[in-house]
């Protein structure tokens, strides 16, 4: 049951969804991270997901921003945060951390559509050390709380995308396989003690893991934060997968390695 100073906040929170709507170029606003999944703490930032079409008004966005905080604030606009994650802003209202993140809604559409017959990207992304895998558009709106929708462009699209789709839980299964060929990758080096190497080929491995095992379960996977707690609480994840993952990654490259390959068999074999 939320506190009445939590009641406040939201209320806040929501109050700002609405005035971001009155932008020229956003549509909707919508809660998201763990604050909409209810699995925040009581110090977790508020995620706002801007999502606009066309030309969206960044000095706009700068105004409502300064008058919310007080202070002059630095928004990124579309592109300023790289291509995927896209841009933004970090804000402070009432004490609170809250962030702006944009969201182009006519490509979040066509990346849907695209995971409709199983196709998506995994692009080079500031702040996703893995890659940001393009299925996390559709997914971030699956699981989000939609605050401020006038026309109701978000609400449908939320309705679409809570259905997940089959074509792609084939390709991000069937993408398993690079888990086991980057174990390979790194046992072919792990004696010549190569440690980065051997370590971004067995977190790129146990990341694509992650990924099928979300797939297999027809779960949206957004980004490695909380991926392995996530995918480890799964019914197919092998017994004790957090912890023997863990553990491989903390063990010697040679060790790590065959640790690293008897996971991904498991997995593989589960996932069939």
């Amino acid at each position: 049951m939320n506190s009445p100073a939590d009641s406040a906040l939201s209320a806040r929170i929501a109050a700002v969804a609405e005035r971001l709507t009155e932008v020229p170029g956003v549509v909707a606003v919508a809660l998201g991270g763990s604050r909409a999944r209810g699995t925040h703490r009581v110090d977790s930032d508020w995620d706002l997901g801007l999502y606009y079409r066309g030309d969206l008004d960044v000095p706009a966005l700068a105004r409502l921003a300064r008058e919310l905080t007080g202070t002059p604030v630095e928004v990124a606009g579309p592109g300023g945060w790289g291509p995927w994650v896209n841009g933004g802003a970090w804000l402070v209202v009432d004490g609170v951390a809250v962030d702006w993140i944009l969201r182009d809604l006519d490509r979040v559409e066509r990346v849907w559509a695209e995971c409709g017959v199983g196709r998506y990207e995994v692009a080079t992304q500031p702040g996703h050390p893995l890659g940001f895998w393009s299925p996390a558009y559709p997914g971030e709106v699956a699981l989000a709380r939609v605050l401020a929708d006038p026309q109701g462009e978000l609400t449908d699209l939320q309705r679409a995308v809570r259905h997940y789709p089959e074509p792609l839980r084939a390709a991000l299964v069937a993408a398993s396989w690079e888990a086991e060929f980057s174990v390979a990758g790194a046992r072919k080096v792990a004696a010549s003690g190569d440690a980065l190497y051997v370590s971004l080929c067995l977190s790129r491995a146990f990341g694509i893991l992650a990924q099928s095992l979300h797939a297999h379960h027809r779960r949206w996977l957004l980004n490695e934060k909380g991926a392995l707690a996530s995918a480890a609480a799964l019914p197919a994840a092998p017994p004790d997968f957090a912890a023997r993952l863990t553990a491989a990654l903390a063990g010697p490259a040679a060790e790590a390695v065959e640790h690293a390959a008897v996971l991904v068999a498991e997995v593989r074999a589960a996932l069939v």
